[in-house]
Order: structure tokens, then sequence, then C-alpha cells
């Protein structure tokens, strides 16, 4: 039961992470310019790989957990 709780707050964990790293890093829209973009997409990797790994390490190694303990808990029969 313990590694069921350790995948649950893993995985939490993660999202809190991912969350967080968008959260703080600014408003998407920036100053008005004077040559609008033909995108609406930053110039920064705010959704990248390289940036959230952290987190989906995190997410990953929770779901992993959480089905290693489904697998090994033992079914109880009243």
């Amino acid at each position: 039961m313990f590694i069921i709780w350790l995948g649950a707050l893993l995985t939490i964990a993660g999202v809190l992470y991912l969350v967080k790293q968008i959260i703080w890093q600014g408003p998407l829209s920036g100053p008005a310019r004077r040559r609008p973009r033909a995108t609406l997409e930053p110039r920064t990797g705010l959704f990248g790989l390289a940036t959230h790994w952290p987190g989906l390490a995190l997410i990953a190694l929770g779901g992993i957990l959480l089905l290693a303990g489904a697998a090994l808990l033992e079914p109880q029969v009243p």
C-alpha cells in the first residue's frame, strides 16, 4: 500500500511542478510591438521537453509505482 501512496504522491508532485513552471514563466503576451507576429506562440520553449523533463519524469515514475503497487497488491477475499 505504501508503493501506491508513493506513486500517487509523485504523480501529484510532477503535475504541480509542471503547473508551477508555467505559472511562474510570466504572461504569454509580451509588450505591444510595432509589427505583430504571424503566430501566438512564444519565442521561448514554454512547452518544450527540455524545460519540463523533471515534472514528466516524476509523473512517469509515479505511474510506474502505481501500476507496480496494483500488481503486487493481493486481493483480499472476505
